[in-house]
This record gives C-alpha cells, sequence and structure tokens, in this order.
C-alpha cells in the first residue's frame, strides 16, 4: 500500500499540492465550501493515480488546494462509501494520501439521519464519538511504516476542536447540537424498527460514512473533527418519506453555518 501512497502523493505534489495544514472531506450536497477556497488547484479523481472515482449524485469528485481560512488546505469535493462497491481500503486510500502530503488535520462532513428527539431537520451535529457497523479499514496486514497495529480509539474526535466550534458557533449565533454518530453500510435508508434500535444503543445521527475514514485518520495519528448535517429524521412519530433528492436540498440549506464554523475553526489552527 505504501507504494501506491508514494506514487499517488508524488504525482500531486508535482501538480501544486504541497504542504499543507489540513484536509476536508465533504459529504453529500456539501461541496459548496469549496466556493471560498483561494488560489485553487483542482483535479478530477479519475485524473490521479489510484483514487477510486465517486460515483453519487451530490459527490463532485473533485481534489482542490489552495487557500481557506488562512490556512493551506487539501479539499475532497466528494467522497466513497462502501454502497458503491469499494472495500474500506479504496475507500480510506485518499485519507492516506492527505496525511502523506502533509496534513496534520482532517475535517470531515455528511449527511445524516437524526435520532435524538431533540434534534431538527437542520440541525448541526457535532461529532463527539462514533460506533462504526462498516467493516474496519485496518483488518488484514498491517504495515508499521504507515501506523500500528492496535491504534487507541478513546478520542476519535478532538475535544479542543470541539470546543472550539462550540465557542465559534456561539460568536455566530449558530445552533449547534453534540452527539455520537453511527455508520451502517447503506444504500438503504433505514427501517423504523432500525431507527430505533440505533437509538437504543447510543446512536444521535445516522448514516453511511466518515467512521473508515477518522478510523484510518487516527491510525495515521491525526487529528480529527467532523459535524453531521441533520437532513432527514428518524425519530419515532416524525419519520417521513426519504429520498437522496430530499437529503441533498436539505444539506444544501445548512452549508453556510457549517462553512462558517468549518472556515473560523481551521483559521484558529
Amino acid at each position: 500500500m505504501l507504494e501506491k501512497i508514494n506514487e499517488t502523493t508524488d504525482f500531486l505534489k508535482g501538480i501544486g499540492f504541497n504542504s499543507p495544514d489540513a484536509g476536508i472531506i465533504l459529504g453529500t450536497g456539501l461541496g459548496g465550501l469549496t466556493v471560498r477556497i483561494l488560489n485553487a488547484i483542482e483535479i478530477n479523481y479519475r485524473e490521479i493515480p489510484n483514487f477510486p472515482v465517486s460515483t453519487v449524485e451530490g459527490h463532485e469528485g473533485k481534489l482542490i488546494c489552495g487557500n481557506f481560512g488562512g490556512k493551506k488546505i487539501v479539499a475532497m469535493k466528494g467522497r466513497f462509501h462502501y454502497y458503491e462497491g469499494y472495500g474500506t481500503e479504496q475507500i480510506t486510500f485518499p485519507v492516506r494520501v492527505l496525511k502523506y502530503l502533509g496534513i496534520k488535520y482532517l475535517f470531515l462532513s455528511n449527511a445524516a439521519g437524526g435520532l435524538n428527539p431533540d434534534f431538527e431537520i437542520g440541525d448541526i451535529m457535532i461529532i463527539t464519538d462514533h460506533i462504526n457497523m462498516l467493516p474496519n479499514p485496518l483488518i488484514g496486514h498491517n504495515d508499521d511504516r504507515i501506523g500500528p497495529r492496535f491504534p487507541d480509539m478513546g478520542e476519535a474526535y478532538d475535544k479542543s476542536l470541539i470546543n472550539k466550534s462550540e465557542q465559534i458557533a456561539l460568536k455566530h449565533g449558530i445552533k449547534i447540537r453534540k452527539g455520537v454518530y453511527l455508520a451502517t453500510t447503506g444504500p438503504t435508508f433505514e427501517t423504523p424498527a432500525e431507527y430505533k434500535y440505533f437509538r437504543i444503543i447510543g446512536a444521535d445521527a445516522v448514516g453511511m460514512s466518515t467512521t473508515p475514514e477518522v478510523i484510518t485518520a487516527r491510525h495515521m495519528g491525526l487529528t480529527c473533527f467532523a459535524v453531521s448535517i441533520i437532513t432527514d429524521l428518524g425519530v419515532e412519530g416524525k419519520i417521513k418519506y426519504t429520498t437522496h433528492r430530499s437529503v441533498l436540498e436539505e444539506a444544501a440549506r445548512t452549508e453556510e453555518r457549517m462553512t462558517t464554523i468549518m472556515t473560523d475553526l481551521i483559521a484558529s489552527l
């Protein structure tokens, strides 16, 4: 794997993706943040050696490098999912490339279904912990040059960045929630019984991404911060018919507030 990481990293450095401070992975319908990236260099995933290709609407499939919040960042405009047929090693390969490009922080966003009865559509949830119900991306041979065989996940989401995000939200008058994110394989939205089960075991929101990327990032010692945009509700009495289109529309309505938090948070690094 390290040989492929180095090949991809060398290619990207050769076109100007040099020494970024942070990486950002943008979830379903949340790619609009990239318009704030200054002096941007863009490349389509299909042009990058060893990269998967994003196949889902709302995931444009571009890697973008530039200045954001006064820092140099690399943004993934669209991610990869297990339900697309990719293995977890493929899903998380870009995270490893970002690490070898030089990032020290990884910021992630996703669209998720709310399970907490206090949540409403359009809420921003700061992820404090997760429950991973996808195959673990570290299963198989471990290359000790990349990370340890048994990485600790006691603080998968950095507490200091969570505290900073709360202060930023308060300054801008943005209401936020905090909670536990649960990841499933997808691509089906959940049944009422599944929503109930996920809530019982401690989840506040459910989606189909993020946890493999965070596990991989922590395996390599990256500091992580993640947010969920609550685009639908899996709360008894509030469950409505959900489509991918409705998720995209709700994510777009909340994106500006999420971008404000991300901009100030990255500027504070």
